[in-house]
């Protein structure tokens, strides 16, 4: 981000609402000046759109800036240091099967958040809506037909960082994306074992719909030759 822009959200951090006059003493620029950064900040949804602030019941009312919650990931956060420290506590006060247990029920309460489908809905429906549910939450997630069956990527994962020491979590996504398939689906890549995207090949359902969080700390079965991972063969 541009340098003086920055030190703007760095001001209205510190001190909130702003006008355009305190903004250009702090800068020591020209009001003028400080209102192009102003529409530029504001056209990307970074600062409020300016609202009064009465002075009492003398003088013109002031227009003031404000953030909004888009810009507050400009600012440093410590997330990834945190959900590491929480995941060693957790696993130093947990037994196994607790903190498998733990993870089981948070997938599962995230996979109720996805609207539902009707009973009979197909597998590629079902594979759809997964991919669907998991763009919101930022996966970056593609499918694509392969023979009867679908293979389903990430190419992004929202733990990286995390996953990579505790691949506890890599075992919840495969609870929520089986979840909301209905279908057990067999991980043939992972990101967090250095890949450049999770890969899912998924078939057909369980008969029982049995789902289980299975173990993720052995070491990774190798790519099946026949799913096709290259980053050109995911659709647009």
């Amino acid at each position: 981000m541009q340098t003086t822009r920055y030190r703007i959200l760095e001001i209205m951090k510190e001190q909130g609402d702003v006008t355009v006059a305190e903004l250009a003493r702090k800068l020591e620029m020209a009001p003028v000046s400080v209102r192009h950064h102003l529409d530029v900040l504001q056209g990307e949804n970074l600062i409020c759109s300016p609202r009064v602030r009465r002075r009492g019941t003398v003088g013109r009312p002031l227009q003031v800036y404000a953030l909004t919650e888009a810009a507050n990931a400009h600012f440093p956060r410590n997330h990834e240091s945190l959900a590491m420290r929480m995941l060693d506590e957790l696993k130093g006060l947990l037994p196994a099967d607790q903190l498998q247990g733990m993870l089981e029920r948070m997938a599962d309460s995230e996979a109720r958040q996805a609207p539902p489908l009707p009973d009979d809905a197909t597998l590629e429906q079902r594979v759809q809506l997964t991919v669907e549910f998991l763009n919101q939450r930022g996966y970056l997630a593609r499918y694509e037909r392969n023979g009867d069956a679908f293979v389903l990527y990430t190419l992004n994962c929202p733990y990286s960082g995390v996953s990579e020491q505790h691949r506890e979590l890599c075992a919840m996504d495969l609870r929520l994306i089986s979840t909301l398939l209905g279908a057990l689906p067999v991980p043939v890549n992972r990101l967090a074992e250095g890949g450049c995207r999770c890969a899912y090949r998924v078939g057909v359902p369980p008969a029982d719909g049995a789902l289980t969080l299975a173990p993720v700390l052995a070491p990774a079965r190798p790519q099946r030759a026949a799913i096709p991972l290259h980053l050109d063969a995911v659709p647009a």
